[in-house]
């Protein structure tokens, strides 16, 4: 028996005011308005195995307007994805589930993307089309060849994230992504004209977007909406007009449908408009058949993929599946030891920025998934090496991707490229504007996905630009978040290192806080990689210690220099270079005590916000930081006007010590 597309799409819309109410809270107005367009997506157009939910190959479907998160949960039950049970719909909401308010990533096969603020999920997809793009380039159009398709609302539209994302793509012209837009017009304030009146179509056509718009409940004109979309050079917006809370004959059309359960009699009143006898969370067999069929649809293709990718060649098939893995290949971090002995050998005095573009020299010729790139200041940070190329519309071979003046988009999107597999992105800017970064930062942390922040600038000591680019909150702030390794090196060796571990990290983002000013090598030797401790021991004290001072980047030297003044006056003093507080708090409680120096006055150098300090000093020791915002002068100027020099430490000390 043929079942209607209705039927189908009625599917989704029982399933998602069912969870909502139960859960008595959720958003079922998105997944019953689009509910039409995901049934003719996911039936007509996706390629996609939920037996096989890793395929390298499968489209991606990304989730932009993350608050109706049960339309994909929906989807992945129907279609099929064994871990996506009736049992985890029922338990939407709930400690434990796999179906959390807003889709998150690793909780269950079919989840692409974390999303949920709004706009992430449109620039993921970028990143994701991106990713697509340069390894196409790099294997060839027979084995990666794919599309992502993205839904996205009126809020998404409305952030700020979507219009870099939008720019973006349209300038590298990624054709391959197609952004359906939820055009219903409703916002949680109400109708979207009591706060914007943007002609979206013609913003997208501005950024060189093919755009097109639909009846988003005429499965026909979908169809061919988004056929048109596919057969476009162009990334394509296609504007499907829908009714949110679809079905719903009171409230269909109204805000009251957006983020609250539709209550027992609206929903039993819409199940009679939608001809939906079925009792909550039950699907007619008829109508799961169907759905099946559709996740069944994808095999086929999935082992015509395997079979390409069985005949190449075995060399350029193993680095394929290597990369999709994301493992380092043997021998990879050879050049970089080399690079390690020739630093303690020369010892130079660099930018610790500069020696973060020497370590991408020796690391990235190994690592061709390596993509860099910068927010427009490549010339600042350090991030393009002789031989990495850009990438363009005209050649996604390069390696190298000029992001603009586009912080948050650049977050976003390498988020994306991370999360499509294959690519390893890095990308960078001022150490302060991750201000600009930030929400895309956290959910890379919160994913825990691979993503390499080059920060630099990292303090007062960039000097004239002033307190509009000097960073002082900044590294106390990145600190607090879980799941981010805050990386501050005090020479060349320690950046070096700390690539390394960037690089071997898997299993989340690495943020690199990186100087303008140079520092000369402290590091006498290099036989373990110390920055993996997280903190220890520079220069030990000459007799038994009476003080630790705790430094990290370019204070490490300051602190070096109070430590001599100290101990020509007989004030025994150690220090401590702690280039990763993440990495420090992770080791054995032994090994902190050690490393701190139990029964000592300690001491805390950080041309940054004082907080946090606080934990390693102890209440009896010193934290000398920044408690204001910084100035116009040059660098020395500033660290002798905020106190943060030699001398100032030595002094501390003697007033704690008397």
């Amino acid at each position: 028996m043929k079942v209607e597309h209705s039927a189908m799409a009625n599917a989704i819309r029982a399933l998602s005011m069912d969870a909502v109410q139960q859960a008595n809270s959720g958003h079922p107005g998105m997944p019953m308005g689009m509910a039409d367009v995901a049934t003719v997506l996911f039936s007509k157009f996706l390629h996609f195995d939920p037996r096989r939910p890793d395929w390298a190959n499968r489209d991606r479907f990304v989730l932009s307007a993350g608050h109706g998160s049960m339309l994909l949960y929906s989807l992945l039950h129907l279609t099929g994805y064994p871990d996506m049970t009736i049992g985890e719909l029922r338990n939407f909401r709930q400690m434990g589930a796999k179906t959390a308010g807003h889709p998150e990533f690793g909780h269950a096969s079919g989840i692409e993307t974390t999303t949920g603020p709004l706009g992430q999920g449109i620039a993921n997809a970028a990143g994701f089309a991106l990713a697509e793009r340069i390894l196409a380039a790099r294997f060839g159009p027979k084995v990666i060849d794919h599309y992502t398709y993205c839904i996205a609302g009126d809020g998404c539209l409305m952030e700020g994230i979507s219009h870099e994302a939008a720019s973006f793509a349209g300038h590298l012209k990624l054709g391959k992504l197609v952004v359906l837009f939820d055009d219903n017009r409703i916002s949680i304030d109400g109708p979207t004209d009591l706060s914007v009146s943007d002609d979206q179509l013609a913003r997208f056509a501005a950024s060189g977007w093919h755009v097109l718009d639909c009846d988003g409940h005429d499965p026909k004109a979908i169809e061919e909406a988004i056929e048109a979309a596919k057969n476009d050079p162009r990334p394509s917006l296609v504007a499907c007009r829908t009714i949110i809370g679809y079905g719903a004959p009171n409230k269909e059309g109204t805000a009251a449908t957006h983020g609250a359960p539709l209550g027992a009699d609206e929903i039993a009143a819409a199940r009679t408009r939608l001809d939906w006898s079925a009792a909550p969370f039950e699907i007619p067999d008829a109508v799961l058949d169907a759905w099946r069929l559709v996740g069944a649809r994808g095999g086929a293709r999935c082992a015509a993929w395997e079979e390409t990718v069985a005949g190449m060649d075995r060399e350029r098939r193993d680095e394929l599946m290597r990369v999709l893995a994301g493992k380092l290949p043997a021998g990879w971090d050879k050049a970089l030891k080399a690079h390690l002995d020739h630093l303690v050998a020369d010892k130079p005095k660099l930018a610790t920025r500069k020696a973060s573009q020497d370590a991408i020299a020796v690391i990235q010729p190994h690592l061709p998934e390596m993509v860099g790139g910068s927010a427009d200041l490549t010339g600042s940070n350090l991030t393009r090496t002789g031989g990495m190329t850009p990438v363009s519309a005209a050649d996604f071979g390069g390696s190298y991707v000029y992001y603009g003046v586009r912080e948050h988009g650049m977050a976003a999107i390498m988020n994306g490229m991370a999360l499509h597999g294959g690519i390893m992105p890095f990308g960078a800017t001022f150490l302060v504007f991750t201000d600009y970064c930030r929400p895309s930062i956290r959910l890379a942390a919160l994913m825990g996905i691979q993503v390499i922040y080059v920060m630099t600038h990292d303090s007062i000591g960039l000097g004239e630009d002033g307190p509009t680019h000097q960073p002082v909150e900044h590294l106390a702030s990145l600190r607090a978040m879980p799941g981010l390794r805050v990386f501050r090196p005090a020479d060349a060796v320690e950046t070096a290192e700390a690539w390394k571990l960037s690089v071997e990290h898997r299993d989340g983002p690495s943020l690199l806080a990186l100087s303008r000013q140079g520092t000369p090598t402290l590091r006498t030797r290099v036989n373990d990689n110390l920055t993996a401790r997280g903190g220890y021991v520079m220069e030990e004290a000459s007799d038994d210690a009476k003080v630790t001072i705790i430094a990290t980047g370019t204070e490490v030297q300051t602190a070096l220099d109070a430590r001599k003044l100290l101990q020509a006056e007989g004030v025994p003093t150690r220090v401590v270079s702690m280039p990763c507080t993440e990495l420090f708090d992770a080791q054995a409680a032994d090994y902190r005590v050690a490393t701190l120096g139990k029964d000592t006055l300690k001491v805390a150098v950080e041309a940054a916000a004082a907080w946090g300090w606080e934990r390693y000093v102890g209440t009896d020791g010193v934290v000398i930081g920044m408690d204001s915002f910084g100035a116009s002068a040059p660098a020395p100027e500033l660290y002798e006007h905020f106190g943060i020099t030699a001398a100032h430490i030595a002094a501390a000390v003697r007033d704690k010590l008397s």
